[in-house]
């Protein structure tokens, strides 16, 4: 299915622009979310140093950079339709910065406050601008009651939010916390409260497969899972060429040192249909 028509893309790109997210009219078949699941499954099983768990440290919240050692997510990330669409809405090639799945297992998976993605890539891998973009697909339907990720419309032009002064004591808690539930950036309830009153929020629901893409600077979170209902959601950042960070500390399993250009690559096992499910909101 071809993003590449002209008219959807711009539409997309205005969307995009102008609320900081937008709905991709297309999804991946069951059976490709189902190898993806299945993959993701597997990899969750591995004591790996890109697995990461809930303070109890046994139930996993996330694994990252699947792409560099699983054939099916490295298929995914250079998939035509989502090269081209990255290309469109930053207007020019783009790298896979960072590949994660965020996973809130049910009634144990726990919220992400309010952040934007931005503060974390400027402050500690020294990303130059928010010249990136979020590709999100859910590997599980997403419903109100199992943690869905929320965004405030518009939010992505007022700038990095509430950055906080940081200590040594701060430096010294590594990048686990970048990943966790005690977030290092984060913006206070309080201004997420009058940003929602302003702009409103939207509710990212929909079934396994979807697609999404949202702006790294705008203001999101997610709230416990407390449905018998997992909530797996898989995130492509793709960077653009000329943005790659000045200063990448952290493993490069949260940040790409090579900023290649990706090259589209089809695979017969990752297939894309038109989603006629209804609009978020």
């Amino acid at each position: 299915m071809a993003f590449a028509v002209e008219p959807a893309i711009s539409d997309l790109k205005s969307d995009y622009d102008r609320d900081g997210w937008c709905k991709i009219p297309h999804r991946f078949d069951d059976e490709t979310v189902g190898l993806l699941r299945e993959r993701i499954d597997s990899i969750c099983g591995r004591r790996r140093p890109e697995v990461v768990y809930e303070k109890d440290g046994k139930t996993v919240r996330a694994v990252h950079g699947c792409h560099a050692f699983d054939d099916i997510c490295a298929a995914l990330v250079r998939h035509p339709q989502l090269v081209t669409l990255a290309e469109a809405l930053l207007g020019g090639p783009v790298y896979v910065y960072q590949f994660k799945v965020n996973l809130k297992q049910a009634h144990e998976g726990a919220a992400w406050p309010w952040h934007q993605d931005f503060a974390f890539w400027r402050e500690e891998d020294g990303m130059p601008r928010p010249d990136a973009v979020n590709i999100a697909v859910p590997l599980d339907d997403v419903h109100e009651g199992n943690g869905p990720l929320v965004v405030i419309p518009g939010s992505h032009t007022l700038g990095l939010l509430d950055l906080p002064a940081m200590t040594g004591e701060d430096e010294k808690n590594g990048w686990l916390q970048h990943v966790s539930a005690d977030l290092t950036y984060t913006v206070t309830g309080a201004r997420a409260d009058s940003l929602a009153r302003e702009h409103g929020k939207v509710l990212i629901t929909g079934r396994a497969g979807s697609l999404h893409a949202f702006h790294p600077s705008i203001v999101h979170s997610s709230s416990n899972n407390l449905s018998a209902d997992r909530r797996a959601l898989l995130l492509i950042t793709y960077n653009a060429v000329g943005n790659a960070p000045t200063n990448p500390t952290r493993p490069e399993f949260l940040v790409e040192r090579d900023s290649t250009a990706t090259t589209p690559g089809g695979d017969g096992r990752l297939r894309l249909v038109p989603d006629v499910s209804p609009s978020d909101g």
